[in-house]
């Protein structure tokens, strides 16, 4: 009996062991900004892929943001409904969308302002429900320079995030103004080489490409460097498993 004892207390304890080391998931949801990219894509890169080289081994990175997607066809594709049956108490979920809301002049991925901000309400309070936690973002800058100034592209979409994220008390990563101020610093010319300017000869790109929307493997590293310092300033309990760099 004794024995028998001993046993079932070394199974308690390998159990919980087990729960307890068990790693936080911090799931991205978005758009192409920040997904992964297919082998002849190279070297597009979102900057999602480059976000796990920032924390410990105690969080593992799940990317599903993908191309072309949106607040609205995120969850019509039922992407959302599957994490949502993953998703755990104590993981992460950064939300990251914009770029294809905006695209009003397209009902599969546009919103309205006032949808956009209904369906992020959605991804916040669905999260919660799960005991899991929300981190807002506002979406990535475009390298739109016109006679030489930086100028947005995004609308009013982005205040609608930060004033949601204001009144939710939800984490807030603003990362069109961090994005913002890296491209202003770098400029017209210097910013192209965190986007994917290619010359022509590419082998995934013959007759070369200028994309002032997605970034290179430069850029995705710098701005996944952007998110960590957001992460790092939310002083949320992520924070804690970030690497010193």
């Amino acid at each position: 009996m004794y024995k028998d004892l001993l046993i079932g207390l070394g199974i308690i304890l390998t159990s919980f062991t087990f729960i307890k080391n068990e790693p936080i998931t911090l799931y991205i949801i978005g758009d192409s900004t920040a997904a992964n990219k297919a082998k002849d894509k190279f070297p597009e890169t979102g900057w999602g892929m480059e976000l796990q080289s920032f924390f410990n081994e105690e969080v593992k990175v799940d990317n599903r943001a993908l191309n072309g997607r949106s607040t609205k066809s995120f969850i019509n594709e039922k992407r959302w409904e599957n994490i949502l049956t993953t998703l755990k108490e104590g993981d992460f979920v950064l939300i990251e969308f914009g770029h294809n809301d905006e695209k009003i002049e397209n009902p599969k991925v546009g919103t309205s302002l006032g949808e956009f901000k209904v369906n992020l309400i959605k991804y916040v309070q669905e999260t919660q429900a799960k005991k899991a936690h929300p981190i807002l973002l506002t979406p990535i800058v475009r390298r739109n320079f016109i006679n030489g100034v930086l100028t947005d592209t995004h609308k009013g979409y982005p205040d609608v995030v930060r004033k949601l994220a204001d009144s939710l008390r939800i984490p807030l990563i603003d990362m069109q103004r961090k994005t913002e101020k890296l491209v202003k610093s770098l400029g017209d010319e210097s910013s192209k080489k965190l986007f994917l300017h290619l010359d022509s000869g590419h082998v995934n790109y013959p007759k070369g490409l200028k994309d002032n929307t997605h970034l290179n493997v430069e850029g995705a590293k710098a701005f996944a460097g952007l998110v960590a310092a957001g992460v790092k300033e939310t002083k949320t309990s992520l924070a804690k498993h970030l690497l010193k760099k």
